[in-house]
């Protein structure tokens, strides 16, 4: 038979940590609710995962306890409790005996004596008991039946202990936690232990010798002179520390437990009442009964604003915080797109519809937005808030002090969703199934954005993301806008020409393809093309697939020096794709003003780089020659203009340096050598004046494939050797850059035990591959451990450099601007009078833009296109 379940909920505690955890929440009348909605948060979500039979919640009362009366200095020096915290336990306590959760407290005892008493009347009656706290003083009652649940970051991540993980953990008992306390004291309660006996101390004492007791029987055979005088001289006070630091577990006082029984039935009006008087809507659809939060959804009191003056009335009356939705039209074209509506929330929900109010008077109208959205006092919100930035730039209007967007928050909590929606979210994070279509349902989201961006807040902070939240992702969203903004300017006539180029060199290679083949065929098609191959040519058949003939790049590379005619094949293939994809697709996306305005996209990548779209800048070629001079169509603005390129040198190499702590790595990156000759002077064990070009490249190819967990198979493949020699490579560089193997391998153990990993600013990727029982699955997993935090470290850099390069050029009011990133590059349009300002501030930007173990370094250079400046 399953054993009962008693919860005992550590009244004060919780709700300490939830009024510190979570951010300053106040009802429409004033009053503080963060610490009652972490409380209750908990609660639900406890109630939930352990299902428990008994529910009580204990709490500290004002009158001085035994423990005061034994020792006057107790608890002495600390912080009285904050107003905006000690108001909400009237209410909390209100909501609880709604919710027909009993509550226990008692003059002359702390809530860890009353916890400690239920515990072990508990465990007497064989009923299994979990007591939810934020205090490790409670610790000293985990058991084998007893599970102390401690809250760790804010109110979403917690640690549980019973007696076993207890002795794993720290070596000692639950009961001899109460010994360690003894010696080491606890600054937080005034218990003032032995002097000089810190936690490390403390444990190896009572690992060694049990109790205070003995540890005081044995002075004689303690090491160290210092302790041992201690010891002596604070004897007394050991003893005492342990008295005021042990729970009271037979407190004097009735256990019904019918009376804490946990009930289906309660009071559920008075507890949606009180929800909603403290406006925690999301918590109403976890009251059983009507569905109030949809209920309300569908009945959203919302205002039409197309009145000018009602518009500005409107707009003047928000002072705080605004809450908006942006609704853009034909927002695939740069030059075409507009703002139509904007979704409001404030005190209520708006339809403000800018499209009928700009023609009725597009100079008030302009005025009118510039005043509110150029407000710095005014916090604004959104979800997706990159196109509000360019659509209000095209208006003149630049937005100002935007402090959350839920696309980009969600995007670093769920890294590897295909989308970010506000409908998904409010399904997720409120338990909410938002309807229906047009206008109602664009109102809907923004009703519930401020209930999203709460949770979201909260979650990024429990996460330990603000600082890549606030300081990367955040800001960087008003760089992009501004690089979607800016545009890269098309040389129109140059890229006529390389299409005529391309053309002929495609009819000439298809003609060279027709004479080797002896016929015409629709080199295009892979069934045509197998059937001249394999059947006219008689080439050997690497690989065949359900409709014939593979006729895949793998397989060519294969037939490379069997016949000429592969050679021109590869080649046909190349400028066709070349003069489709980059001469015909540029031509299609060259805006009015001769520019292409990328779209560049955050939240799509899960190791945290950015996307370009519409068209892709960032693919353009750069292995092949042909490739390259697709570059030489982007120009800069003007004649006074030049494109700058700034490319950070080697930065996962360097990140992989400062991530291993590998000696010889960061050495040979201190005294900027030539990695790749340092590593191949290591690798065959010759001298470096005597690296050949080819050891050179080999080396380059191991380093490169290291950062990506690459295996003797494919070096040798890639390499075109032995898998022996390959592995002899690879071996030969974990022995010269021991480091380097160790965190390899420590990476996919961490990986293995949480499951994710994170970069140097703690974004975060899961890699569930990694616990697979498919082999080939697993591998993938191993390499994601391997890389992401490398991959991902390098993206968390280069995104900082662009958000600082881009205020300081805004600062200086500088007219150049950065236009492209590719990866571990930036491109900018600069003037010609601004130029070494400019490479200054870039340079000393991306290199100084973390201490890291290595320096990082940036090689920049200037070109009339983007070929010549890279």
């Amino acid at each position: 038979m399953e054993m009962e379940r008693l919860l005992i909920l550590d009244g004060n505690s919780l709700m300490n940590r939830a009024f510190y955890a979570l951010p300053p929440l106040t009802n429409k009348e004033g009053l503080h609710t963060n610490a009652i909605y972490g409380f209750i948060t908990m609660l639900l979500k406890m109630k939930e995962e352990i299902n428990p039979n008994y529910i009580v919640t204990t709490f500290d009362r004002k009158a001085p306890t035994f423990r005061h009366k034994e020792y006057s200095d107790y608890k002495a020096g600390r912080k009285k409790m904050p107003e905006e915290l000690f108001e909400q336990f009237a209410v909390l306590k209100e909501l609880l005996s709604k919710l027909a959760i009993n509550i226990y407290e008692i003059d002359g005892f702390e809530a860890d004596d009353l916890i400690g008493t239920l515990a072990c009347f508990a465990k007497e009656r064989n009923i299994e008991v979990y007591i939810v706290t934020g205090d490790r003083d409670a610790l000293q009652l985990a058991d084998d039946n007893v599970k102390v649940v401690i809250n760790k970051k804010g109110m979403t991540e917690k640690e549980i202990y019973d007696k076993n993980r207890m002795i794993e953990e720290f070596g000692v008992t639950p009961l001899q936690f109460i010994d360690v306390k003894g010696l080491m004291g606890d600054t937080s309660d005034n218990i003032p232990g032995v002097p000089g006996i810190g936690p490390k101390t403390a444990f190896k004492l009572i690992q060694d010798y049990g109790s205070v007791e003995n540890v005081l029987n044995n002075i004689d055979e303690i090491k160290g002179n210092k302790v041992k005088e201690n010891l002596r001289q604070y004897a007394e006070q050991a003893v005492f520390s342990k008295k005021l630091a042990t729970i009271m577990t037979n407190v004097p006082f009735d256990i019904d437990l019918d009376a804490i029984k946990s009930k289906e039935e309660f009071d559920a009006d008075g507890v949606r009442d009180i929800f909603m008087k403290l406006q925690f809507k999301s918590l109403l659809e976890k009251v059983p009964g009507k569905k109030v939060e949809n209920r309300e959804l569908s009945e959203i009191n919302y205002e039409i604003v197309e009145d000018i003056d009602n518009f500005e009335s409107v707009l003047k009356s928000i002072v705080e915080t605004a809450y908006m939705i942006f609704d853009i039209k034909d927002g695939n074209i740069y030059s075409k797109s507009y703002l139509n509506k904007i979704y409001l929330s404030c005190d209520k929900e708006y339809i403000i519809n800018v499209e009928k109010m700009f023609e009725e008077n597009p100079e008030k109208s302009k005025k009118i937005m510039k005043d509110f959205f150029e407000n710095k006092n005014i916090s604004k919100i959104s979800h997706d808030i990159k196109i509000g930035y360019t659509v209000l730039h095209k208006m003149e209007i630049e937005l100002e002090n935007v402090v959350f967007d839920t696309a980009i928050a969600e995007y670093l909590i769920n890294p590897s969703q295909k989308e970010y929606t506000l409908t998904d979210m409010a399904v997720e994070l409120l338990n909410l199934d938002i309807n229906g279509e047009g206008d109602l349902l664009e109102v809907k989201k923004v009703h519930v954005l401020k209930k999203i961006y709460e949770k979201l807040k909260d979650k990024i902070a429990d996460l330990n993301m603000e600082e890549l939240y606030y300081d990367v992702e955040l800001p960087l969203v008003k760089v992009l806008a501004s690089m979607e903004n800016e545009g890269f300017k098309v040389e129109k006539a140059e890229l006529q020409g390389l299409g005529d180029k391309f053309s002929s060199i495609i009819e000439e290679t298809q003609k060279a393809i027709y004479e080797m083949a002896g016929e015409e065929f629709n080199i295009s098609s892979p069934k045509q093309l197998g059937k001249i191959l394999f059947e006219k040519l008689d080439l050997p058949v690497i690989k065949k697939t359900k409709t014939g003939y593979s006729t895949n790049a793998e397989v060519l590379e294969k037939l490379y020096d069997k016949h000429p005619i592969i050679e021109k094949i590869m080649s046909y293939r190349q400028v066709t794709k070349l003069y489709s994809t980059y001469v015909e697709g540029l031509k299609q996306v060259i805006d009015e003003d001769g520019k292409i305005h990328s779209s560049f996209n955050q939240t799509v990548t899960t190791t945290g780089r950015l996307s370009s779209t519409e068209p892709n800048l960032q693919n353009i070629p750069i292995k092949s020659e042909m490739g390259r001079e697709i570059r030489r169509v982007f120009v800069p603005d003007n004649n006074d203009c030049v494109i700058l390129s700034a490319d950070y040198s080697q930065i996962e190499l360097r990140v992989l340096a400062h991530i291993s702590g590998d000696e010889k790595l960061i050495d040979a990156f201190k005294h900027h050598s030539d990695i790749h000759t340092k590593t191949a002077s290591e690798v065959f064990k010759v001298p470096i004046e005597e690296v050949t070009p080819r050891m050179r490249s080999n080396a380059k190819a191991v380093n490169f494939g290291i950062v990506y967990g690459i295996g003797e198979f494919s070096l040798a493949e890639d390499l075109k050797i032995s898998r022996k020699e390959a592995k002899t490579y690879i071996d030969t560089y974990f022995d010269r850059y021991p480091n380097v193997k160790k965190y390899l391998d420590d990476a996919i153990e961490k990986g293995k035990e949480k499951q994710y990993v994170t970069t140097i600013m703690n974004r975060i990727r899961y890699i569930p591959e990694i616990n697979a029982s498919n082999k080939m699955v697993k591998s993938f997993g191993e390499r994601l451990a391997m890389n992401t935090p490398i991959q991902g470290s390098a993206a968390d850099l280069i995104k900082l450099a662009m958000v600082n390069v881009y205020k300081k050029l805004n600062e200086l009011k500088l007219k150049s601007k950065i236009i492209l990133q590719v990866h571990d590059e930036l491109i900018l349009n600069v003037y010609n009078d601004e130029l070494s300002k400019v490479k200054e501030i870039v340079k000393n930007e991306m290199e100084q833009v973390r201490e890291l173990k290595v320096p990082l370094e940036v090689d920049i250079n200037i070109g009339k296109t983007w070929y010549e400046a890279k």
